[in-house]
Formats: C-alpha cells, structure tokens, sequence
C-alpha cells in the first residue's frame, strides 16, 4: 500500500487499481480530481493497493512492470506526480502491453527529479517485483473483485452511474461522508 497525505489525516480513501485499466484512468482523469484539495489540506490520506492482475487476463507484464516503477517513485518521493503521468501515458487499448521499463523511464522523464540512478536501476531490474506480488496478495485478501475500486471511510464509493469517473459526482460522495 502507498499513502499520499497526511498519515494522521481524519479520513481514509482507499483506491484499488491495476495500471493497465482503463476505468482506472477514468477514474483519475475524473472522480479522483475531487481528491486533490482534501489531501493538500491535510483532511484525507489516500491509500493505494497497485494490482496487477491484468497482466494474468490479457498478457505481458505491463501492469507488473508499472507497478514495480510506481513502487520506485515512493522512494523518490514524486509517487503522486508519476502516478498521474503513468494514467495520462496509458495504452489506449489495456490489451497493448505498453508499459515496458523503457517507455517507463520515458514517462519518467516527465516528472521533475525523478530519473536517477536508483529509480532508473529500480525499473529496469525490477527491483520491487516482491511487493508488487505483496500488493496483489492485499488486493485478493480484501475479497475486491475489479478495478477502479474505492472505499471512503471504509465504504463502497461509487455506487450509483458515473460517480467514480465525474469529478463533481465524487466530490459529492465525499461531501456525504463529511470530506470537503
């Protein structure tokens, strides 16, 4: 699990996903968005289980790979920054194994101070392959089922139509669990 915001903060997201799915960029292109000021407030910490369950579906090892790389940007403290950057860079078919440690790296280069030896090392070599299977083992022991996945407070988010991948919608559920 990777924790953006304050870890002392009063209200816990919890955001399931698998780098290769593409309701999970709508999600972050979207709903998410109504995330962004609580967390710079300091009002919620946003916890995130990176599946890579995808890659068993359809091929490849893109969502490993991704996974393992956004495992290495925690270290290099610019996670939110390549989180984005790895959404905004996806594939537009999740069948295109396209996350490869090159193409990575390039979307790496994107976000300020994060290529360096470590990061470049990490990605290439796969360096956090076991807690990438840890983070798929948390995923399958919470019993979810698909991605994008959220719990507000540990509630199901996103009951109802659109709610996940509409800003204003999301803002919502999160006024209604006191989170604005």
């Amino acid at each position: 699990m990777i924790t953006v915001g304050d870890p002392k903060a009063g209200h816990t997201v919890k955001v399931y996903e698998d780098p290769r799915c593409p309701f999970c960029k709508k999600f972050e292109d979207g709903g998410a968005q109504a995330l962004v000021k609580p967390v710079a407030d300091g009002k919620v910490k946003v916890e995130y289980t990176i599946a890579s369950f995808l890659d068993d579906n359809l091929g490849g090892s893109g969502s490993v790979n991704a996974a393992n790389a956004l495992r290495a940007s925690v270290e290099a403290g610019r996670f939110p920054q390549f989180h984005a950057a790895v959404f905004a860079n996806q594939a537009e078919e999740e069948t295109e194994d396209a996350y490869t440690p090159a193409f990575l790296l390039k979307i790496a280069d994107k976000v300020d101070g994060l290529r360096g030896a470590a990061f470049d090392k990490a990605v290439t070599n796969g360096t956090y392959k076991k807690w990438v299977g840890e983070a798929m083992e948390a995923f399958t022991a919470d019993g979810v089922q698909g991605t994008p996945t959220v719990f507000i407070d540990g509630k199901k988010a996103g009951g109802g139509g659109n709610a996940l991948y509409e800003q204003a919608a999301f803002a919502k559920e999160l006024k209604a669990a006191g989170i604005s």
